[in-house]
């Protein structure tokens, strides 16, 4: 069976996405979590036998070990293409996978100014202007793929996938910091919000007792 090896589920937004894009499908894996940010060298070197990256999440399917959240959604992708983790049409495909490559290379000013903390106390902070460009950017993102593709379904590309994997942090980021989303952006983000693979790991996130200072920003 597979094996997805994550981090706090309060903390790991890069965690979150590809354990989102098993479960949102019903793929069976095995959950291994390791803490992070405990300076525990078992811990390090609990992760570093999963992965020489020394970071998660990383994939486990036997001999191959996949790492890295975007990476790990193509290879699942692959192996299961019923599960339809990128859109059949080819132009839908492309801009999909467009909006997640955007997503895991881009944002730094919001990552860096409004960090994943399920636990924070909701309200909002004073943003960059850099951040606001992003938080704008991401709602035309969000906004424009409902338009196109809303007749097929609520999420980015119609029925859920990789994509919206990719994006499904943000949407606690919006959440935490009070970041008004409004319009066709509003109708996808109570979408996921609504999906249930989001929800458990919401709950599961919000049990934590694990508080930190710091925590993962990307």
């Amino acid at each position: 069976m597979l094996k997805l090896v994550i981090g706090n589920k309060n903390y790991s937004s890069w965690s979150m996405r590809p354990w989102l894009a098993l479960r949102a499908n019903d793929i069976a894996f095995d959950e291994v979590f390791i803490p992070l940010y405990t300076d525990n060298k078992a811990d390090k070197d609990r992760l570093l036998s999963f992965s020489q990256s020394g970071k998660v999440p990383a994939l486990i399917d036997g001999e191959i070990t996949v790492w890295d959240s975007l990476s790990i959604i193509e290879y699942l992708a692959e192996k299961f293409p019923q599960a339809g983790l990128w859109p059949e049409d080819r132009a839908a495909r492309a801009h999909a996978r467009s909006v997640s490559a955007e997503m895991h290379s881009g944002f730094l000013p919001l990552r860096n100014e409004c960090g994943m903390n399920l636990r924070r106390p909701v309200g909002a902070i004073p943003m960059s202007d850099d951040a606001r460009a992003n938080v704008a950017r991401i709602q035309h993102i969000w906004a424009d793929c409902s338009r196109r593709y809303r007749k097929e379904g609520p999420f980015l590309f119609g029925r859920f996938s990789g994509a919206d994997a990719m994006f499904a942090p943000v949407v606690h980021r919006f959440r935490t910091y009070a970041i008004e989303v409004s319009g066709d952006a509003r109708h996808y983000f109570d979408a996921m919000g609504s999906l249930p693979a989001f929800q458990e790991w919401t709950r599961a996130g919000l049990a934590e007792t694990l508080v930190i200072e710091r925590f993962e920003t990307v």
